[in-house]
């Protein structure tokens, strides 16, 4: 058990050592010469990997973990190359939908396989708190990768494209030494079968449900603002500085993550979920409608709560997920959260080139609005929990 938890940390902090996640969407704008093309390539991801989701989740439930986060790592490793050759908007093209496949590969396979290896020594009630150890090693690495980066970034580009190629290898590595857990239940042999039963899993469980709706509206405009903000923060900061505000964002993703298990016990996943969506949405919207230099920090400051929310969310929908259709699960709820995400990044990159960065930044944080009034109903019918 140990053991995979420690290989699953190592191989979540190479997976986020990417030194050009700070500058990527300013990368792309270089060569695309448009934010909307430039967010295009973001859309052409999720969309790729809503679309490959739940047949990699059925393939990660029959064929089992270990072989479906080998395939992961290697779609990654050639979606940075491609990205680092990148001389035009064809070769970009070919990485986004490699990255695509590689969040398909990982979607719902990597948490399935960490709460099956806890399940396997009957420490599952644990998931929350490991779940937040592992996970805080993507932020760590972010927020290392991006102080390497930005420096890096001010001499050349294509160097520091070339050097995220290395943490690639060193997953696919890691991969090798995964142990695959023991398995708890034999698999339907009807895939179609398969398939329609976790739909109607979500569809019949109101509570599975709810989470799954506002999951998706939070995804959807979250992660679509975090990668565009760089181009918020660059009007306002030079390039170089540019990666200080991810840095902030990922130290305190780190924090919330290492953290996450411990906060959840004590004020309880569905009250955390509720807090966390309010302070989000007032503080976002109020950094971008009233603009300062401090507005960036302020925006990172949301980071806080990140981590130890989607624990609490990966906590409570795991409760709800059945063994024999864990990993399908997660890739239906990722599968919605990516299509949703891959619509919005090209109207959030139209915003951009017609209404500026910080009005279609501003429009974007009204639209989650929504999710909050999600949480609040299930904070009403949840406090016993």
């Amino acid at each position: 058990m140990q053991k995979n938890i420690r290989l699953l940390g190592l191989f979540n902090f190479f997976t986020d050592f990417r030194p050009y996640s700070a500058i990527l969407i300013i990368y792309f704008q270089q060569i695309t010469g448009s934010y909307a093309l430039g967010m295009s390539l973001f859309s052409v991801t999720m969309i790729s990997s809503a679309l490959l989701e739940i047949p990699t989740g059925i393939f990660s439930d029959y064929i089992w973990r270990k072989k479906t986060i080998m395939l992961g790592a290697l779609s990654s490793l050639l979606a940075v190359v491609f990205y680092a050759i990148g001389i035009n908007y064809g070769i970009l093209l070919v990485g986004a939908l490699l990255e695509g496949l590689q969040r398909a590969w990982y979607s719902g396979n990597n948490d399935a396989l960490l709460y099956e290896t806890l399940s396997h020594a009957d420490k599952q009630e644990d998931y929350d708190h490991h779940l937040g150890k592992v996970s805080s090693m993507f932020q760590l690495a972010s927020a290392i990768a991006i102080i390497f980066g930005g420096i890096i970034a001010s001499f050349s580009f294509a160097l520091i494209m070339w050097l995220s190629v290395i943490p690639q290898l060193i997953c696919l590595s890691i991969s090798f030494q995964i142990t695959e857990p023991k398995k708890h239940s034999q698999r339907s042999a009807n895939i179609y079968s398969h398939l329609t039963n976790s739909g109607k899993k979500i569809w019949k469980n109101k509570k599975l449900r709810s989470l799954s709706i506002a999951n998706i509206v939070s995804y959807m405009v979250g992660e679509s603002t975090f990668q565009f903000r760089s181009a918020f923060v660059n009007t306002l900061w030079p390039l170089w500085a540019v990666g200080i505000a991810k840095v902030i964002s990922n130290f305190g993703a780190a924090a919330s993550y290492w953290y996450g298990g411990r906060l959840i016990r004590k004020i309880k996943g569905y009250r955390l979920l509720l807090v966390s969506s309010i302070y989000s949405k007032v503080i976002n919207i109020f950094s971008v409608a009233v603009v300062t230099v401090a507005s960036p920090v302020f925006l990172a400051s949301t980071s806080l709560f990140y981590g130890a929310t989607q624990v609490a969310k990966s906590k409570l929908m795991q409760k709800e997920f059945t063994d024999e259709q864990r990993a399908t699960l997660g890739s239906i709820n990722s599968f919605a959260g990516s299509l949703a995400f891959g619509i919005f990044a090209v109207v959030l990159g139209i915003f951009a080139d017609q209404l500026g960065t910080r009005n279609a930044l501003l429009i974007s944080y009204f639209v989650s609005v929504p999710a909050v009034v999600i949480y609040w109903n299930l904070f009403k019918d949840n406090k016993g929990e």
